[in-house]
């Protein structure tokens, strides 16, 4: 259970018990009532606001109105103490056998604790990576890569209906330069001597396969002839292609969607921009204008020309935005509209972005356009990816040779997957892009990633689970008949378990039904990381008293019942630590080599 929302129910209960007894007025307010931490640990374990935002609609001072809501919460069976602090918060102490029996819900919903229906099967589509079809993906794509696979998976855990999908920009510019550079490898494979790769083209040596590729299907058929004859065709064979090597390199990280959208077959060859223009026309939402210069622009290097334009800034954003260019095609903000509306058209009026910090000055005029071509029914969020420095040992990594301008995502896949413990590889580079948050710089570095130490965060918390596995091959060596199954720990006394550390990381645990729902809400992934890592800490710490303090130790062969307890406890850090991983995208280890 989220037991910050279970108490949030059962006080809006005495609430309603309350006002129907006449102790508090009829018809209170309780949209504002909370729930949550205390600011600090030793106020108790669970602090609400009732008071303070309903006592007004009671006509009553917050204190008077505290004392009476007091007064029922502190006869509940689960509650040790209630009191009221500052100017009438009311802070609520739980009885230890509240915090005991979270540990028998730990072993009994096993990897589905912290699930829940939270989102009452509510659609989202997550949008994510879609990188231009134009080379292998680099390290900041794997970064936005992982911050919507595990966002997508939190949605689930929590109770959303989720659809992954992929948005291929095959329509612009950028693919018939592809095209052009195919080509060029095309003429390399056939025995042309190509030379130095002209400015403007890509020189990734990844291409050269697809001219292989190329002159192995079609022969000589496109060697001399006009662009206007081969650029079509060798656009779609080498689109074809990088959208191969694309889903591979997601698939070496562990990503799979569920969805591919292209720009140029199911947008613009469709007429859907143009569906989009009718639609904002007919409610008024552009016109023809002339736009002011850009920010730093100089008023002489501008030609103000008439324009197609959304009238963007009705929704919140800066300046009204262009739909068409000069030449009369549509920009590739229109497309993107079109791309929206097609989702708000399949059901997803909750829409999520997950894009690179580049694209920060889009956000404002795609989420007016949602709103507008939704008619208030959607709402877009959007995801921002700051950019990743690749290190080794504090210095910049080299570029690819295989890209020729970055380091692609495969070669640090490759290279981690070399790793000298279990868990290496992908695992570790899911872990580590979520050891900072998405809005902020991330330091990459190979020595770290790699070492085994509290310095690599996923080494830390994989050996923490190995750990819990350890303890139990202890016990079975010291106490070869004690049962130690899920059904016999289900049965153990955890009343036995009272000691402050113990108390603390069973509370840790409580804690993370309500981490997976604010993770998801907010979108931020990272929390899941940052949790592992701090729910490791405090159990190789009572790890460690055990070692100092042999009346800690998890394994007490003379006393069963303490034994059996606590390896109930060893298991719900186990059974945690494991679901976390997983959700994260990472394997978790039985022990460490």
């Amino acid at each position: 259970m989220n037991l910050y929302s279970y108490f949030r129910d059962e006080i809006a209960s005495s609430l309603a018990a309350l006002s129907a007894s006449g102790k508090l007025p009829a018809n209170l307010d309780a949209s504002r009532l909370a729930v949550e931490p205390p600011r600090e640990a030793a106020h108790g374990d669970l602090s609400t606001n009732a008071a303070l935002v309903m006592a007004k609609n009671a006509g009553m001072k917050p204190r008077d109105f505290a004392t009476v809501l007091m007064e029922s919460l502190s006869g509940r069976p689960d509650v040790a103490k209630a009191e009221i602090a500052g100017p009438g918060f009311i802070n609520l102490r739980l009885k230890p056998s509240f915090w005991h029996d979270r540990l028998g819900e730990i072993l009994r919903e096993a990897e589905r604790y912290g699930s829940s229906t939270h989102g009452q099967g509510q659609k989202v589509n997550v949008e994510y990576v879609s990188a231009n079809p134009t080379g292998p993906m680099h390290v900041g794509h794997g970064r936005g890569a992982v911050v919507g696979d595990v966002h997508a998976t939190l949605l689930e855990r929590v109770g959303y209906k989720v659809l992954r999908e992929y948005y291929i920009n095959d329509a612009g510019a950028q693919v018939d330069v592809l095209a052009r550079s195919a080509h060029l490898r095309y003429r390399e494979a056939l025995g042309e001597t190509i030379g130095q790769i002209p400015e403007g083209l890509y020189p990734g040596d990844y291409l050269v396969p697809v001219g292989k590729a190329l002159a192995a299907r079609d022969g000589k058929k496109w060697q001399g002839k006009p662009e206007s004859e081969w650029l079509a065709p060798v656009r779609d064979f080498a689109i074809n292609a990088m959208m191969d090597l694309i889903r591979d390199d997601l698939a070496a990280l562990g990503v799979r969607h569920a969805k591919f959208t292209s720009e140029r077959h199911d947008i613009v060859e469709k007429q859907r921009v143009q569906q989009v223009v009718d639609f904002l026309e007919a409610r008024d939402l552009v016109y023809t204008g002339v736009l002011e210069p850009p920010k730093g622009m100089k008023p002489d290097d501008w030609e103000p020309r008439p324009q197609l334009l959304f009238r963007s800034t009705k929704f919140g954003d800066d300046v009204d935005r262009p739909l068409k260019k000069s030449d009369g095609s549509w920009t590739y903000f229109a497309s993107d509209i079109a791309n929206h509306l097609d989702k708000a058209e399949r059901g997803y009026n909750r829409q999520i972005d997950v894009w690179g910090a580049d694209h920060g000055g889009y956000v404002k005029r795609m989420q007016a356009a949602v709103t507008a071509i939704s008619d208030g029914k959607a709402a877009l969020e959007v995801k921002l990816c700051q950019l990743v420095n690749l290190l080794e040992r504090g210095e910049p990594v080299k570029m690819s040779k295989r890209a020729g301008t970055f380091v692609t995502l495969r070669d640090v896949i490759d290279r981690l997957g070399e790793g000298s413990w279990a868990g290496a590889g992908a695992g570790v580079v899911r872990f580590i892009m979520l050891t900072r948050k998405h809005d902020q710089h991330l330091d990459f570095d190979f020595a770290k990633a790699t070492e085994q130490s509290k310095d690599n965060t996923l080494f830390y918390v994989q050996y923490a689970h190995a750990r819990t596995r350890s303890a139990f091959r202890q016990a079975k060596e010291a106490v070869p008949d004690l049962g130690v199954d899920d059904t016999a720990l289900q049965g153990a006394d955890r009343s036995l378990l009272g000691h402050d550390d113990e108390m603390s990381l069973i509370k840790s645990l409580a804690g993370w039904p309500r981490l997976l729902e604010a993770a998801a809400e907010a979108g931020e992934p990272h929390r899941v990381a940052f949790y592992l890592y701090d729910l490791a800490a405090a159990f190789h710490s009572l790890w460690s008293r055990g070692k100092e303090e042999p009346a800690l130790r998890f394994v007490i062969p003379e006393d069963r019942r303490l034994t059996l307890a606590r390896l109930s406890l060893v298991r719900a850090v186990g059974i945690v630590i494991a679901s976390g991983l997983r959700l994260i995208g990472v394997e978790p280890v039985e022990e460490m080599r």
